[in-house]
C-alpha cells in the first residue's frame, strides 16, 4: 500500500468506525478470512466471535438497537443463507445491520468455474438476489474502481432507511489497494416535503384542539424515526394520556404524570384500554398494526377517530400526508397544539407492591417477576424473548432510564439469546442486561452463551424452565409443543469450562431465587438463574392473545364463500 492507498478490506473497516461501531459479529469461513485480516488491523474495530452465523446476527440485532448500527461478517452461501433469518427479524424491526459476506474471487466467477458453498452451478449470483428482497440495498462488487462507491451507497442507504444492507466482497479483492477513504457525510437524511409537513401539522392540530379525550400512544417505529424524544415534547405540551404499544415500551417514561401504561386491547395494562378505546381523537405515532399487536385485529377503534402518523406518512380523518418527516411533524405539533389544561382525566393505576419473599414457597410466575421487578434500576436493559416473557416483561415498571427489547412485529423465537450478547456490548459494562427467556427458545441458540462468557459480558438471564413452548401451547397445543429437558444452569460450567465466569443455579423456591439475585447482582460475569416454573402456570394474558390471536389464524379461507359446502368446516 502506498500513502494514498488502503486496502479494501481496511477502507471497509474504516468506514464501519467512521459510523460509530466499536464491534462487527462474525464467523469465519474461508472467503472471508482475507477480509478479517483487514479488519483485525483497523484500530478501536473490535472482533466477536460467534458460535454460528444466526446467532452473530442475532447479536447485531441487538448490537443496532444499543448503537444505532451494527455490522455482521459471514462467508459465502453457506454464511449467507445462515444469517438470513435474522437479517429479516432486523427489516422487521428497523434496524440498519451492515452484512458483509466474503464472496468468490472473480478470476473464478469470469471463468465459470464449479465452486464449493454453492448449489453446484456456476451461479453465483443467487445470494445478492435473495438478499435484495429483504434488504435495502444488495451489492457485489465485480472491480476495485467501484467498490469505495458501493460501500459508501450502501452504509448511507442502511443508516437513512434504518434498514440492513448486504455488501459481498470478493475475496481475491479484499487485500488489494484502493484509494484512501476521504471525508464523508454518511448522516445525510432522505428530504421531506416542507409543504405535506405545514399541511400535516395544521390539520392534526385542528383535530386535536376540538378533541375533548385526545389520547396519544407511542409506536415502535418512534425508534426508527428519531422521534422518541419529539413525542414526549408533543405529549407534555398537549398534557393528554399517553400509552405505549407492547413493542414501544420504555419510549416513554413510565413514572410520567400522563403514562397510562400499555395499549394493547384485551390484554393492556389496567384501565389503559378504557382510555385509549374512549378518546374522540387517538394519536397513533409510529404505530405497527399486525394480527399479534392488534390481538388478532379485535381492537375496537373507528377510523374516524384515528390519527396515524407514520415515518412518512401522516393519515388523518379526511386526509392523507406523504413525505412527512415524523420527528420534525411531532416536534412542530408541540407547538401548535392547546394544552388540555385540567390534564387527564385517568392516571395509571398505583400498581401493588412486589410480593413478599415466602423462603419455602414453590416458585411461581408471580413470584418470580416480583424479584425480577425488585432487581431492575436506571441501568438495566429488559430483554424479552418471545412467549409469556412478552406478558410479564410487560408488566415490570421500568425506572427512568431503564431499557426494554423486545421483537414483536418478527417474533423469532431464540432471537433474544443473541441480542442478549448483542445489547451487553454495545451499552457497556455501564449497563446490565436483564433476559426473560423461555426454555424452548434457549434451545434454538444456547451455544452463544459461550460467547457471553468469552467476551465477559454481564447478563442476568432467567431461563424459565416450563417445559414446552408455552406461546404455541395457548394457541395451538400438539405434542410438538414437548421439549427435551436441558440441566441448564450445568451449562454455564460446560460453556465456561473452567476458564470463565459464567455462573448458573437452578432454583425451584421463592427462597433460593432471592438467594442467586442477591450473588448475581455482584458477580462479574454472565449469569443463568434456571427458574423451574409449573407448565401450566402462565399468564392470563397470553391466555386470552392466544385464543385470539389463534381464532384469527383459523378463520376460514377466503377461497372457501360462505354458504358453501365447506364454510361450516
Amino acid at each position: 500500500m502506498t500513502q494514498n492507498t488502503v486496502s479494501l478490506g481496511s477502507y471497509l473497516a474504516s468506514r464501519l468506525r467512521q459510523i460509530g461501531l466499536g464491534h462487527y459479529f462474525a464467523v469465519p469461513g474461508d472467503y472471508n478470512l482475507v477480509l478479517l485480516d483487514q479488519f483485525l488491523a483497523e484500530p478501536g474495530l473490535a472482533y466477536v466471535g460467534c458460535c454460528n452465523e444466526l446467532n452473530a446476527g442475532y447479536a447485531a440485532d441487538g448490537y443496532a438497537r444499543a448503537k444505532g448500527v451494527a455490522a455482521a461478517v459471514v462467508t459465502y452461501s453457506v454464511g449467507s443463507l445462515s444469517i438470513i433469518n435474522a437479517i429479516a427479524g432486523a427489516s422487521a424491526e428497523d434496524l440498519p445491520v451492515i452484512l458483509i459476506a466474503g464472496g468468490p474471487g472473480t478470476t473464478a466467477k469470469a471463468e465459470n468455474r464449479h465452486l464449493h458453498h454453492t448449489q453446484g452451478g456456476v451461479d453465483y449470483d443467487y445470494c445478492r438476489e435473495i438478499f435484495g428482497r429483504l434488504v435495502a440495498e444488495s451489492v457485489v462488487i465485480h472491480s476495485l474502481d467501484d467498490a469505495p462507491s458501493l460501500i459508501d451507497h450502501a452504509l448511507t442507504t442502511a443508516l437513512a432507511r434504518k434498514q440492513p444492507v448486504c455488501i459481498e466482497v470478493p475475496c481475491d479483492l479484499a487485500g488489494l489497494p484502493v484509494p484512501a477513504p476521504q471525508a464523508f457525510d454518511f448522516s445525510r437524511e432522505i428530504p421531506a416535503d416542507p409543504g405535506a409537513l405545514e399541511s400535516a401539522i395544521a390539520a392534526a392540530a385542528a383535530i386535536l384542539d376540538g378533541a375533548k379525550r385526545p389520547v396519544l400512544v407511542a409506536g415502535p417505529k418512534l425508534r426508527r424515526a428519531g422521534a422518541i424524544e419529539a413525542f414526549r415534547k408533543l405529549a407534555e405540551a398537549l398534557n393528554a394520556p399517553v400509552a405505549v404499544m407492547p413493542d414501544a415500551k420504555g419510549f416513554f417514561p413510565e413514572a410520567h404524570p400522563l403514562a397510562i401504561g400499555h395499549y394493547w386491547g384485551p390484554v393492556s395494562s389496567p384501565g389503559c384500554a378504557e382510555v385509549v378505546e374512549s378518546a374522540d381523537a387517538c394519536l397513533f405515532a409510529g404505530a405497527l398494526f399486525t394480527d399479534y399487536t392488534t390481538v388478532g385485529y379485535t381492537l375496537p377503534l373507528e377510523h374516524h377517530r384515528i390519527l396515524d402518523a407514520k415515518p412518512g406518512l401522516v393519515t388523518l380523518p379526511g386526509s392523507t400526508h406523504t413525505g412527512v418527516d415524523l420527528a420534525a411533524f411531532l416536534e412542530a405539533l408541540a407547538g401548535r397544539v392547546r394544552s388540555e389544561e385540567d390534564g387527564p382525566e385517568t392516571r395509571r393505576p398505583r400498581k401493588a407492591a412486589p410480593p413478599e419473599v415466602v423462603p419455602g414457597a414453590v416458585l411461581t410466575t408471580r413470584a418470580m417477576m416480583g424479584q425480577v421487578q425488585a432487581l431492575l434500576g436506571p441501568e438495566t436493559v429488559v430483554v424479552a424473548e418471545t412467549g409469556d416473557s412478552w406478558f410479564n416483561g410487560l408488566k415490570l415498571d421500568l425506572p427512568e432510564g431503564a431499557g426494554f427489547e423486545i421483537q414483536m412485529t418478527y417474533g423469532s423465537i431464540g432471537w433474544s439469546v443473541g441480542a442478549t450478547l448483542g445489547l451487553a456490548i454495545g451499552h457497556g459494562p455501564g449497563r446490565r442486561v436483564v433476559a426473560l427467556i423461555g426454555d424452548g427458545s434457549f434451545q434454538l441458540t444456547a451455544q452463544e452463551v459461550s460467547t457471553m462468557i468469552r467476551q465477559e459480558t454481564r447478563p442476568i438471564i432467567f431461563l424459565i424452565n416450563n417445559q414446552g413452548y408455552t406461546i404455541e401451547i395457548q394457541i395451538h397445543d400438539g405434542p410438538y409443543n414437548n421439549i427435551q429437558d436441558w440441566d441448564y444452569a450445568g451449562l454455564m460450567a460446560v460453556f465456561s469450562r473452567g476458564g470463565g465466569k459464567g455462573w448458573g443455579k437452578r432454583v425451584g423456591t421463592e427462597g433460593e431465587l432471592a438467594e442467586a439475585i442477591v450473588f448475581a447482582k455482584s458477580h462479574d460475569g454472565p449469569c443463568l438463574i434456571e427458574c423451574l416454573i409449573d407448565r401450566d402456570d402462565c399468564s392470563e394474558e397470553l391466555r386470552t392473545w392466544g385464543t385470539r390471536v389463534a381464532a384469527f389464524n383459523g378463520r376460514r379461507p377466503s377461497s372457501i364463500p360462505e354458504g358453501s359446502a365447506f364454510s361450516s368446516l
